[in-house]
This record gives structure tokens, C-alpha cells and sequence, in this order.
């Protein structure tokens, strides 16, 4: 996993050198910077990627689009995983619902986000909400 990081902030810093620190090319690497620390268990560096990459997606594309929408999730999987139910479920909610625009309700990555909700749900003993979750 060192060598993986060590390769990603080289491209990071090339992607922030040729095209700029808000890029989405240079977003695209920031969000998986992110994702690689989180599998490194780095929360922290972790959270703060992904702040970046999404208020750089939400200056570029908006808040609705897709590439946005997939961060948001990336959050809401970082917060369960740090035990902050709430957080999380605000971050799968606005993924929810902005996946359902985008690409509709039985879209994979629609889907995959019920999914996440549901875990959540689950998690959280809210077996009820977890079922209709299930269910979709």
C-alpha cells in the first residue's frame, strides 16, 4: 500500500501541475487518494481527499452530478465506518436522491447506495427502515 500511495501523490502532483488543482482530472485523483487512504485506515487524510474532490466536483459539474454523487457516497462509507450513524446517513440520503435523478431508481449505482443505507439501517437497529431498504 506504500508504493500505491507514493503513486498516487506523484500523479496528483503531476495531474496539480499540468492541469490544476481543480481539474477534474485532478479531482478524479484526489477522490482516489481518498479511497486508498480509507483502505489504509488513514480516516483523517481519508476525509479530507475527499472534502476536496467534492467541492471541486461541486464547483466543475454541480451537486447532482454523478461524479459528485459518488463522493458524497465515498463520505457516507467513511462516516459509517467511523461509527458516525448520522453523518452517514445524511451523505447516503443526498446520494440517494441525487442517483435516483441521474441515472433512476434501479440503476446499479442507485442501488448501491440503497444498499449502503440499508447496512446503515441494520447497523443501527432500524430494522423496519433496514427491510425497505432490503426490499428496493
Amino acid at each position: 500500500m506504500a508504493e500505491a500511495e507514493a503513486i498516487s501523490r506523484r500523479a496528483l502532483e503531476g495531474y496539480e501541475k499540468a492541469w490544476g488543482p481543480e481539474h477534474t482530472s485532478t479531482l478524479n485523483t484526489v477522490n482516489n487518494l481518498g479511497v486508498l487512504y480509507k483502505d489504509q485506515g488513514k480516516m483523517a487524510e481519508a476525509e479530507a481527499m475527499y472534502r476536496r474532490a467534492l467541492e471541486g466536483y461541486e464547483k466543475a459539474w454541480g451537486p447532482e452530478h454523478t461524479s459528485t454523487l459518488n463522493t458524497v457516497n465515498n463520505l457516507g462509507v467513511l462516516y459509517k465506518d467511523q461509527g458516525m450513524m448520522a453523518e452517514a446517513e445524511a451523505m447516503y440520503r443526498r446520494a440517494l436522491e441525487g442517483k435516483e435523478k441521474a441515472w433512476r431508481p434501479e440503476h446499479t449505482s442507485t442501488l448501491e447506495t440503497v444498499n449502503n443505507l440499508g447496512i446503515l439501517y441494520k447497523k443501527q437497529g432500524k430494522m423496519a427502515e433496514a427491510e425497505v431498504m432490503y426490499r428496493r
